[in-house]
């Protein structure tokens, strides 16, 4: 059991999970295990890891758009979208779920990320809506700042995205060479003084691919705190939740399940990405 434990699960040292077993906090078919039990095939193995303090995020979120089969709402910078590195109840998913249990999200924003959040109300939404994911078929346009002023209007990124090192996650997406491939393109609504607001269509969902591609092109997010120029890592000691960019998911247009009808979800931006002047 404690080989076990302390070879699957690195996160945690073999002392740490022998004072959890010995704590009584693992369950082997419903009973306290011991650290000499020898695990079978067929067996359940539960951790009851004790509460902890969720770090201070947004807790609120607005509601876009809903009816029986979808709900679309606006995600506050800052707040996870998901469960993820020591994120539980502090996040969209639990705040959504206290009033509407049945919702599923459909994707997701980074936790710095602003802006529409699509779920699913229904199996059958679920189904289609993934379905639409999928074969792209979910058009996502974004708002984002960025360092440096394009010299062409529009412009298209296709570096190709995949895992790299990094000494705490083991790895994080990045621009990489044998990734798999990926579409964003590039608008520039307004150059400020050495930064570029832009709008970005993406045909792709990879992983934080906004910022890498941005950062691969040469025109990094200003304040993204892990990706540099060239679409690398700029900093070791950063995770990809570290917020301090501005990106924001402006539009969502789609198919709606039920009817079959193209549908458009719009979130407006904070001030920092709204346009200010006719360009």
């Amino acid at each position: 059991m404690l080989a076990y434990l302390a070879g699957r699960y690195g996160h945690s040292s073999r002392t740490e999970w022998r004072e959890r077993l010995e704590a009584g906090e693992v369950l082997l078919d419903g009973k306290p295990a011991p650290a000499h039990a020898i695990l079978k095939g067929g067996q359940w193995l539960v951790w009851r890891r004790p509460p902890w303090d969720e770090p201070d995020v947004p807790l609120a979120f607005s509601i876009l758009h809903e009816d029986r089969d979808i709900l679309a709402v606006a995600k506050p910078r800052g707040l996870p979208t998901l469960p993820a590195g020591g994120f539980l109840e502090h996040t969209l998913l639990a705040l959504v779920r206290k009033s509407r249990p049945e919702a599923v999200p459909v994707h997701r924003l980074g936790r710095g990320t602003s802006g529409v959040v699509l779920f699913a109300r229904t199996a059958s939404a679920r189904s289609a809506l993934c379905a639409a994911l999928r074969r792209s078929e979910l058009a996502k346009t974004y708002r984002a700042l960025a360092e440096g002023v394009p010299p062409s209007r529009d412009f298209v990124i296709d570096t190709r995205i995949g895992p790299v090192f990094h000494p705490k996650l083991k790895t994080v997406h990045a621009a990489c060479p044998g990734g798999k491939p990926a579409v964003s393109r590039v608008k520039v609504l307004e150059p400020r003084a050495g930064t570029s607001l832009l709008e970005v269509r993406i045909e792709t969902g990879r992983p934080h691919q906004i910022r890498i591609h941005l950062a691969a092109a040469g025109y990094p997010l200003v304040g993204d705190p892990l990706y540099a120029a060239g679409g690398g890592i700029k900093d070791f000691e950063k995770l990809p939740g570290d917020a301090g960019y501005l990106l924001h998911a402006l539009r969502l247009r789609f198919r709606h399940p039920a009817t079959g009808s193209d549908f458009e979800v719009e979130c407006p931006p904070p001030p920092e990405l709204e346009v200010q002047k006719n360009c």
